[in-house]
């Protein structure tokens, strides 16, 4: 079977997959909003921003090495594992020493327990077997498919299930866990090879050398991303950031959905045709064009729709959110243009090239995020990840155009 026929099979797997798990969590929510508060909300977004603070912090790069290596996956594998369990450990452990001064930050001295809590789902994620990439390196996405379906049901099933009874916010922790724990059993009982717990200097140095740039890039797109809720939640408290993050999983990740399905469909197949240049320029170009279209009419949708959404989703409780709903669309709308740009730099191994546009990103939010908000409210925290993006689509223009030149 083509590329092509693969490809399309692949966006096909992925997209089901995205909508089943987003049609979950979109559910979950909903239903969630009606047991729990938005100053609960608040609080979890709290924890989840500083373990995906940290979860970036230390990331090494190994799942788009194992991805754009040629060699086999056995090769890496032990090296790969030992590094996921370090590093799972150590987030583990930052999250508990800085859990009092995370919460002093916020504001939220309750937010203590909860970073305790979730400090349990980094440990677990660190024994999750690296192989389980390789459904993605041999675009065998149906795999992909059960496998990550299966996690997502069982996180929103357990979340509901507790908060139905406790109305508690650690039922969204538990939710967490279950996925997590489930997501390690599959790694180890249907996906092979499996790994053993060795120090292989070797392979780790390859790692880390190759992966520098995708730690960089992580580090600079977490503040770039979230820098406006760091912010919104630092100056308007715990409600408020509820609220804010609630209209961002609106407008934000649809787009940001389609954008990740055509990412991990056409990364390993780009670079598998990397060489061909002709080939690689009608791939890019196919998949850019599809990208743009739904981006589009996905945003056009919920805008037109945004107060139908909230009421009907949420309740007159969430009213709040509308005007930041409005302005984040458009900044979906842009962030899912870049997804296509990003799968091919690093099929052709230029990460220094998202370091950079990254980097363009948070310089931009950082001197517009506070002065905004002042201002304008949350309305102008959205209004600055709007800035931030629109400086970037000349730099990707750019680089794209670079790359097929010297190609």
């Amino acid at each position: 079977m083509g590329y092509a026929k693969r490809t399309f099979k692949g966006l096909l797997w992925m997209s089901g997959s995205k909508l089943v798990s987003r049609s979950i969590s979109i559910l979950k929510i909903a239903i969630l909003a009606h047991f729990l508060a938005p100053a609960q909300f608040g609080i979890f977004g709290i924890a989840t921003l500083i373990l995906s603070l940290l979860d970036i912090l230390t990331e090494t790069g190994v799942n788009i090495f194992l991805i754009q290596s040629e060699k086999a996956i056995k090769k890496y594998i032990n090296s790969a594992w030992f590094v996921s369990i370090i590093r799972g450990c150590f987030i583990s452990i930052l999250i508990i020493v800085l859990a009092p001064f995370i919460a002093n930050f916020f504001h939220i001295s309750s937010a203590v327990n909860i970073l305790y809590f979730i400090s349990i789902v980094p440990f677990i994620r660190g024994f999750i077997n690296p192989a389980e990439i390789q459904f993605q390196k041999n675009l065998t996405f149906h795999k992909e498919f059960f496998f990550r379906t299966s996690i997502f049901a069982i996180d929103a099933g357990t979340a509901i299930c507790i908060s139905f009874f406790t109305h508690s916010v650690y039922s969204l922790v538990w939710g967490l866990l279950a996925g997590s724990i489930l997501e390690l059993l599959i790694s180890f009982i249907y996906i092979k090879p499996i790994p053993r717990f060795s120090l292989e200097k070797k392979y780790l140095t390859e790692i880390f050398n190759k992966g520098k740039w995708i730690t960089a890039y992580g580090i600079l797109n977490y503040f770039s991303t979230i820098g406006d809720e760091l912010v919104v939640g630092r100056i308007f408290g715990a409600t408020n950031l509820g609220i804010y993050e609630m209209a961002a999983k609106i407008s934000v990740q649809p787009g940001a959905e389609i954008s990740d399905v055509v990412s991990r469909v056409v990364f390993p197949v780009y670079t598998k045709i990397m060489h061909d240049k002709k080939r690689l320029f009608l791939a890019f170009s196919k998949i850019t064009f599809i990208v743009a279209t739904c981006s589009v009419l996905v945003g056009i949708t919920i805008l037109a729709l945004a107060k139908e959404i909230i009421l009907l989703a949420f309740g007159n409780l969430w009213l709040p959110m509308l005007p930041v709903l409005q302005v984040l669309i458009i900044y979906g709308i842009i962030n899912t243009l870049a997804g296509p740009s990003t799968a091919l730099f690093l099929a052709v191994k230029k990460q220094k090239y998202i370091t950079a546009i990254t980097f363009l990103r948070f310089f931009i939010l950082a001197i517009t995020i506070y002065p905004l908000t002042q201002r304008y409210g949350m309305v102008g925290a959205a209004y600055s990840a709007v800035f931030s993006l629109i400086f970037d689509i000349p730099v990707i223009a750019f680089f794209t155009f670079r790359i097929f030149k010297a190609r």
